[in-house]
């Protein structure tokens, strides 16, 4: 009973000390991502200017997704995230997978944004070994985590102002440069016309549009997170319900008008696969020195985003601690109310992670393979609140006949968003780069039933132990 008690008492203090403005200004930043900055001149390159209909594909699912998360979460309010409804309508075993998952997915997802600052150093010290920038960073967010939460959410509220700034500073750039048809130093002319040139539309086919989905996905990876942070808030029913439905203006904004900017400026065919668009935008129209600027924006996002993943897969993990999912020893806070010891381990597993860049030197490459990994336990996360949607609409009707926020299309969107989700996995299997961590996550969730089998083994003889005394 007093891990209970801890529970209800110190868990509140993680949350308490972020305040409204933190919580809107993490939602907007939070739309762009590492995946935008860096992953998009990759799908650009495989997808042309099809890459638009991939986002705008995924961001309608996606919708759906949180639709059905809102609902859930306002139709009982002692829900806080989506493990609570997953372990109350498809039981501990969901609530266990879910969690863990979705602890590996942000520790995978932050491991993809230190090798991209690897990557954007190398802009500036090109003979700078990317493994090197990358420990640093992780080495500085952990020693900010390990302060205040107050603080956490201050670097996160300017991180987020400053690349909200540099996606509407690219957007107008953008427009000036197609309103005067500036011509590059390379020869092309900013124009729209890049954006319905039929040759620009599959470059590669049908194979080169399917494979932009994975990266996509990974740039949409986080996007729950709104819902459960306005879910925390004294007015859920308010705050949910316009977090969620500000998602798609979101996604035209950061993600359709953005892109289609940079293309229309560049063209797709000056987009490298192998560097960031954004960076790459204003090199290509003769501003080098923007460009440096813009690199250090595309940084501090990586950066932003890697703290995000710091703080929640932390937290995470001291939430399986206190629902006994994880060793007791999680469950520990400082004075300064941060689970510290889960903290140090979730760094630590993510400073082995990186050791990923001496295998793989290519940034890349070794993007790719951590971001196809981030991808699929997203993937399984958001198919796992779609279970429990349907699972809720069918044990508690009632709950949703009193509901004023309904999912739209109800159960069949749900199963439809689950046809969805199952074929982008299948979409990873047709490329070398993303086959690999396909063919390898299946031992993960092995290891997961594995160790569930084994918690409740050690639960059970727990409380046998408790009946004899």
């Amino acid at each position: 009973m007093k891990s209970n008690s801890s529970e209800r008492v110190e868990q509140p203090t993680l949350q308490r000390t972020l305040s409204n403005r933190h919580i809107q200004l993490m939602a907007m930043g939070g739309a762009i991502g590492t995946g935008l900055f860096m992953g998009s001149g990759k799908i650009i390159a495989l997808s042309g200017t099809s890459i638009i209909l991939i986002y705008m594909i995924i961001g309608l699912f996606v919708y759906f997704v949180m639709r059905a998360m809102g609902e859930m979460l306002l139709s009982n309010l002692n829900f806080k995230t989506f493990a609570d409804f997953a372990g109350a309508y498809l039981g501990p075993r969901a609530a266990f997978f879910l969690g863990w998952s979705y602890w590996l997915s942000w520790c995978v997802a932050v491991i993809g944004d230190a090798v991209v600052v690897g990557g954007f150093f190398q802009y500036w010290f090109p003979h700078l070994p990317a493994w090197i920038p990358a420990i640093g960073m992780l080495a500085t967010l952990f020693t900010l985590n390990v302060l205040t939460v107050r603080l956490f959410g201050e670097v996160e509220f300017w991180f987020a102002i400053i690349k909200i700034i540099a996606v509407v500073t690219l957007i107008g750039v953008s427009i000036v440069l197609i309103a005067s048809s500036f011509v590059s130093p390379n020869g092309v002319t900013a124009s729209l016309s890049h954006l319905v040139n039929k040759q620009a539309a599959f470059p590669n086919g049908l194979l080169g549009f399917f494979a932009g989905f994975q990266m996509a996905i990974f740039s949409f990876a986080g996007t729950e997170l709104i819902g459960t942070a306005a879910a925390e808030t004294r007015s859920p029913e308010r705050t949910l319900p316009k977090a969620i439905n500000s998602i798609p203006l979101r996604i035209i904004l950061f993600y359709v008008l953005a892109l289609g900017c940079i293309i229309a400026v560049t063209s797709w065919q000056q987009v490298s696969p192998v560097k960031s668009p954004f960076v790459e935008l204003f090199l290509v129209a003769g501003f080098p020195a923007a460009a440096g600027i813009v690199n250090f924006v595309v940084l501090t996002s990586a950066a932003s985003s890697a703290n995000s993943g710091v703080f929640s897969s932390s937290r995470m993990l001291f939430g399986l601690a206190n629902q006994d999912n994880a060793p007791g020893i999680f469950r520990r806070l400082s004075s300064n109310s941060v689970p510290l010891l889960s903290l140090a381990f979730t760094t630590l597993l993510m400073l082995l992670g990186v050791l990923v860049l001496f295998i793989v030197p290519e940034v890349m490459t070794a993007f790719t393979i951590v971001s196809t990994v981030s991808a699929i336990l997203v993937i399984f996360t958001w198919s796992t609140i779609l279970v429990s949607y349907i699972a809720y609409r069918k044990k508690r009707p009632e709950l949703h006949a009193k509901s004023a926020y309904k999912m739209p299309g109800g159960v069949p969107m749900a199963w439809l968003s689950l046809a969805f989700m199952g074929f982008v996995l299948c979409l990873l299997a047709l490329r070398p780069d993303t086959r690999v961590a396909l063919m390898v996550m299946p031992g993960w969730f092995i290891w997961l039933a594995v160790a569930y089998q084994l918690t409740r083994s050690r639960r059970d003889t727990g409380r046998s132990t408790q009946a004899a005394i």
